[in-house]
């Protein structure tokens, strides 16, 4: 659909990826393990791997995410996965920005499947 192959699947994907990484892997907590390599496969799809288990997979993402959030603190300190320290509350805003610009990326994608744009039916 996109020169890139961006999809809407792979992009949940990857949301998943990056949740367990950032709130999780940043703070030293535990992820579950990943049946693919999440440095270069987390924006793609294979052919073996079903919709409900990627969309069950940014679940438990999400919730092991909510978890991290609760339990620690805004100044607490974790290791990036390139090195840096960060804190909680940076890795909140990060996760804003990214969230938000793959909500950007799934409109368009919606959009060349359907023809709608933003939350508006076209006429």
């Amino acid at each position: 659909m996109t020169p890139s192959g961006t999809n809407l699947l792979a992009l949940v994907k990857h949301l998943a990826t990056v949740e367990y990484g950032w709130f999780c892997t940043t703070f030293g907590r535990e992820t579950e393990p990943f049946w693919f390599d999440p440095y270069t496969e987390d924006m793609s799809v294979e052919l073996h791997e079903a919709t409900a288990d990627i969309v069950e997979f940014y679940g438990r993402a999400r919730a092991a995410a909510d978890k991290a959030i609760d339990e620690l603190h805004l100044d607490d300190l974790g290791t990036s996965w390139n090195g840096a320290t960060v804190s909680m509350r940076w890795v909140l805003i990060h996760m804003i920005e990214d969230t938000v610009r793959h909500a950007g990326h799934m409109d368009i994608v919606r959009e060349l499947i359907d023809g709608t744009a933003g939350d508006h039916p076209r006429d």
